[in-house]
This record gives structure tokens, C-alpha cells and sequence, in this order.
């Protein structure tokens, strides 16, 4: 499976519907996702991608979007 797949997957298992926005659109903005869920994103992530996120990376401007989340994963991951 592909990195957006995996992506779109956590995020359709944390918002508990399908994400149907542009891969550049706000998450938040767009109310696939709020605040609470942010956690359970960065949770999916780590387990889903192999990576530690720290806790001073959890904020919504570094998980904006389906772009910015694959770019984040470009430059932390494996």
C-alpha cells in the first residue's frame, strides 16, 4: 500500500468517515478532523509508518493536510 493510502486509511479509521477533501485542504478547516482528534492521528501514524513523533510536534499546522502529512513523513521517517 502506497503512503497516501496508509494515510487516508488512519484517517478515515480516526474521523470514522471517508476524508473526502483535496489532498492539500485543511483536515481541520474541513471538519474531517478536530482538535481531539490529532492524537489518535499521530497514534495511527507512528504505528502505521515506524516513527516517534514528539510531543512538541503535536500540533494541527504540522498535520493540516494529506500533503503536509506525507512531507512531515518524508523528513522524520525511515
Amino acid at each position: 500500500m502506497d503512503k497516501r493510502k496508509q494515510i487516508l486509511e488512519i484517517i478515515r479509521a480516526v474521523a470514522g468517515k471517508e476524508p473526502t477533501i483535496a489532498p492539500d485542504e485543511s483536515l481541520f478547516d474541513s471538519g474531517v478532523l478536530d482538535s481531539f482528534g490529532l492524537q489518535d492521528l499521530v497514534t495511527g501514524l507512528e504505528k502505521s509508518f515506524g516513527v516517534k513523533i514528539p510531543d512538541s510536534d503535536l500540533t494541527p499546522r504540522k498535520f493540516d493536510s494529506i500533503e503536509r502529512i506525507e512531507e512531515y513523513l518524508e523528513e522524520h521517517g525511515k
